[in-house]
C-alpha cells in the first residue's frame, strides 16, 4: 500500500515539474490565437484516433473538426509554439486500441501518459524520434513485444514506466545512452522480461525510482548500482535473482522502499539496517534464503510501515521493541525458525499492541511455544488479520480475542490449543476466514457462529469437537468452504446447511453423523467437492445430487447407504473422483459411469452390486477403479478375472424370443379351437 503511494507521489512530482517547469505558466489554449495549425500534428492525432477500437467513455469520439485539436480532451499544446502538441494525457479512460507510428511525428511532444487503459500490440520504434520527450507512462496496458531500442534517442527523457504489460526480452543495451542524462524514474515491473540487471543503470545517478519487480531477471545485483545514492525506491522482488545483496544497498540513506523479496538471495541482513536506512517505510526481504537474527535496530526506522521477513531461515527470538513503530501496518515473519524467549515469552505480542494502526500480523509457521497472553485483547480494532498458524502454541483460545471486532481473518490452526471455542466468537462479524483446524479443541460448534454472516471459509477439522452441526450456519450466505471432518460430531446433517448455494467445498467425513443425506443437497449448485465419508448415514443416495453439475469429487464411502446408484447422477460429467465404497448399495453399476471422461478414480467396493461390469472409460484401467467385495458382478475387462456374462445374456435372449412365440401359438390354437367348435355346431344344425 505504502509503496504504491510513494510511486504515485514520485510520478506526480516529476510530471508536475515536466509539464509545468519553473518560471513557466500552464498554457491556456483557449486564449491562444491559433494559426491554421500544424498539419503534421493534427494528422498524427487523427492516426491515433483511428487506432482506437473501444472508447466507452466517449472521449476520443469528441475529437472532431469543430474543435481545434489543441482543445481536444487529453491534448495540450505549447504557448511558445502554437499548434504544436506537447502533452498527450489519456490515462485511465478505458481505451482499447494500438499505437500508430505517426506518434513519432509529434516532434514537440514532452509527455505521453496512457497509463491504465487497454492498449495492446507493439510499442512503436518511432517514439525514438521524440527528442523532446521527458515523460513516458504506458503502464497497466497489454503491450507486447520488446522494449523499443530507439527510445535511446529520447535524450531528455526523465520518466520511463512500462509496468504491468506483457513485454518480453531483455532491457535493450542501447538504452545505455539514457544513463548519463537526468533519468529519474525507470519502472518495468510486472512484465515477462529476462536477462540480467543492466550494468549501465549504475550510471543513472539521478534515479529516484528503480522498479524491476515481478519479471524473470536472473544473475546478481550489479555492484555498479552502489552509485545510485539518490534512490527513494528500489524494487527487484519476484525475479530469479541470486547471490548476496551488495552491502552498499543498505547504505542508501534516502531509501523509503527496499524490496528484494521472492528471489534466491542469501546471506544476512545487517544488524544496523535501522540506522543506515532510518527513513524506511517498506522493507521486503521475504521468500529468500536469508539467515541470521532479525535486526534489533529496526525499531530505529520509526516510520516503518510494512515489514516482510517471511519464508526465509531466520533464527533466534522475535524482536520485543517493535511497539515503538507507531505507523506499522503490516508485519510478517511467517515461515522461519523463530522461537520464544524463555523469559520473555510472548511479550513481543504485548509490545505490538501499542501499534494502533497495525492491520496485518503474521507470525505463523515458526517454533513459538507457550500460551497466548491475555494482552492480545489489547490489539486495536484496526487489526484485520491475525495469523499464528503452525507453531507450538498451547492452552485455550484467549477469550479476549473476541474483542478484536475488526478481524477479517483469524488463523490459529496447526497448534495445540485446547478447551472450547469462545462463545464470544460471534462478535467477530467481519470475519471472512476462521481457521482453527489441527488443534485439540473440544466442545461443540457454537451456534453463535451463524452470526458471522460474512463468513466465507470455516475450517474446524481435525479437532475433538462433538455435538450437532448448528443449523444457524444457514445464515452464512457467503460460505464457500465448510470443513468439519475428523471430529466427533453426531446427529443429522441439517438440511438448512446443505441448502447454501454459495458452497464450493463441503467436507464432513470421519465423524459419527447419522440419518440421510438431505435431499436439499441439490441446492448446492456450485459444489465442487462433497465428502461425508466415514459416518453412519443411511437411506438412499439423493437423486437431487444431479443438480450439482460442477462436482469434481464425491465421497460417500463407509456409511450405511442403500438402494441403487441413481440413474439421475448421469449429469455429473465433471467428476474426477467418486467413492461409494463400503455401503449397502445394490443393483447394477450404471453404464453412464464409463462415459465420464474426467473420472480418474472410482471406488465401488464392498457393496451388493450385481450384473455386468462396463468395460469402457475408467473401467479400462484396473488401477483406476475398485469393485472388490461385490460377488455378483460379471464381465468387465479380462484382467479382472470375473465370470462371463454371456450365458446369462443368451438365456435372457432365448426367453425374450420364446415367450412371444409361445403366446402367439396359444392364441392361434385358441382361435382354431373356437372356429372348429363353431363349424361342428353348424354341421349338427344341418
Amino acid at each position: 500500500m505504502m509503496r504504491k503511494l510513494i510511486t504515485s507521489f514520485i510520478l506526480a512530482y516529476i510530471s508536475l515539474v515536466i509539464i509545468f517547469p519553473t518560471n513557466s505558466k500552464p498554457s491556456s489554449v483557449a486564449a491562444v490565437a491559433f494559426p491554421i495549425g500544424n498539419e503534421t500534428d493534427r494528422l498524427a492525432l487523427i492516426a491515433f484516433k483511428d487506432r482506437i477500437t473501444q472508447d466507452p467513455l466517449n472521449l476520443i469520439i469528441s475529437w472532431n473538426a469543430s474543435i481545434h485539436f489543441c482543445n481536444w480532451q487529453g491534448v495540450s499544446c505549447s504557448n511558445r509554439h502554437p499548434g504544436r502538441v506537447t502533452v498527450l494525457n489519456l490515462h485511465g479512460n478505458k481505451l482499447t486500441g494500438s499505437l500508430p507510428p505517426h506518434l513519432g511525428n509529434l516532434s514537440f511532444l514532452r509527455v505521453i501518459n496512457l497509463n491504465n487503459n487497454s492498449f495492446q500490440g507493439m510499442i512503436p520504434q518511432e517514439l525514438g524520434r521524440l527528442s523532446r520527450l521527458k515523460f513516458l507512462n504506458l503502464s497497466r496496458n497489454t503491450f507486447q513485444g520488446e522494449i523499443p531500442t530507439n527510445l535511446s534517442y529520447c535524450s531528455d527523457i526523465q520518466v520511463i514506466t512500462l509496468s504491468y504489460n506483457n513485454l518480453v526480452g531483455k532491457i535493450p543495451e542501447e538504452l545505455n545512452s539514457l544513463s548519463t542524462n537526468k533519468l529519474k524514474y525507470f519502472s518495468v515491473r510486472a512484465n515477462e522480461l529476462t536477462g540480467n540487471i543492466p550494468l549501465w543503470l549504475g550510471n543513472a545517478s539521478s534515479l529516484l525510482c528503480l522498479s524491476m519487480a515481478d519479471n524473470y531477471f536472473q544473475g546478481s545485483i550489479p555492484s555498479e548500482l552502489r552509485r545510485l545514492l539518490n534512490l527513494v525506491e528500489f524494487q527487484i522482488s519476484g525475479n530469479n535473482l541470486s547471490g548476496e545483496v551488495p552491502p552498499s544497498i543498505y547504505n542508501f540513506s534516502s531509501l523509503l522502499v527496499l524490496g528484494v523479496s521472492d528471489n534466491q538471495f542469501y546471506g544476512k541482513i545487517p544488524q544496523d539496517i535501522g540506522f543506515t536506512l532510518p527513513n524506511l517505510l517498506g522493507l521486503y526481504v521475504g521468500r529468500n534464503q536469508f539467515t541470521g537474527h532479525l535486526p534489533v535496530s529496526l525499531s530505529n526506522a520509526s516510520r516503518l510501515d510494512e515489514f516482510d521477513f517471511a519464508s526465509c531461515s531466520f533464527t533466534g527470538t522475535m524482536l520485543t521493541n517493535l511497539g515503538s513503530l507507531k505507523d506499522l501496518l503490516r508485519l510478517t515473519v511467517a515461515g522461519n525458525q523463530l522461537e520464544t524467549d524463555e523469559a520473555e515469552g510472548f511479550s513481543f505480542l504485548t509490545s505490538l499492541t501499542n501499534c494502533s494502526n497495525l492491520k496485518y500480523l503474521d507470525i505463523g509457521v515458526n517454533s513459538f511455544k507457550g500460551e497466548l497472553p491475555a494482552s492480545i485483547a489489547n490489539f486495536s480494532t484496526n487489526l484485520q488479520e491475525l495469523n499464528v498458524r503452525f507453531n507450538q502454541i498451547s492452552g485455550s483460545i484467549p477469550e479476549g480475542i473476541t474483542n478484536l471486532i475488526g478481524l477479517t481473518r483469524l488463523d490459529i490452526s496447526g497448534n495445540s490449543f485446547t478447551g472450547e471455542i469462545p462463545e464470544g466468537i460471534g462478535k467477530l462479524e467481519r470475519l471472512g476466514y476462521l481457521l482453527l483446524y489441527n488443534n485439540r479443541i473440544s466442545g461443540s460448534v457454537p451456534e453463535i457462529i451463524g452470526n458471522i454472516t460474512k463468513l466465507q471459509r470455516l475450517y474446524l477439522y481435525t479437532n475433538y469437537l462433538s455435538g450437532n452441526i448448528p443449523p444457524s450456519l444457514e445464515n452464512c450466505k457467503q460460505l464457500q468452504v465448510l470443513h468439519l471432518f475428523s471430529n466427533n460430531l453426531t446427529g443429522f446433517i441439517p438440511k438448512e446447511v446443505v441448502s447454501l448455494s454459495s458452497t464450493l467445498s463441503f467436507m464432513l467425513g470421519q465423524n459419527s453423523l447419522s440419518g440421510p443425506l438431505p435431499v436439499e443437497v441439490g441446492n448446492m449448485i456450485n459444489l465442487i467437492e462433497l465428502d461425508v465419508s466415514n459416518n453412519r448415514l443411511s437411506g438412499e443416495i439423493p437423486s437431487t445430487l444431479s443438480k450439482c453439475i460442477m462436482l469434481e469429487s464425491l465421497n460417500l464411502g463407509d456409511n450405511f447407504l442403500g438402494g441403487r446408484i441413481p440413474p439421475a447422477l448421469s449429469t455429473l460429467k465433471n467428476l474426477h473422483f467418486l467413492d461409494l465404497s463400503r455401503n449397502n448399495l445394490s443393483g447394477q453399476i450404471q453404464a453412464y459411469l464409463q462415459n465420464f471422461t474426467f473420472l480418474q478414480y472410482l471406488n465401488l467396493s464392498y457393496n451388493n452390486l450385481d450384473g455386468e461390469l462396463p468395460q469402457e472409460g475408467v473401467f479400462r484401467n484396473m488401477s483406476a477403479f475398485s469393485i472388490v467385495g461385490n460377488r455378483k458382478l460379471c464381465g468387465g475387462i479380462k484382467s479382472l478375472g470375473l465370470s462371463s456374462c454371456k450365458q446369462k445374456r443368451g438365456t435372457s435372449l432365448a426367453l425374450k424370443i420364446a415367450i412371444p412365440v409361445a403366446i402367439s401359438c396359444l392364441v392361434l390354437l385358441a382361435f382354431l379351437s373356437i372356429e372348429f367348435s363353431k363349424q361342428s355346431k353348424s354341421d349338427e344344425c344341418k
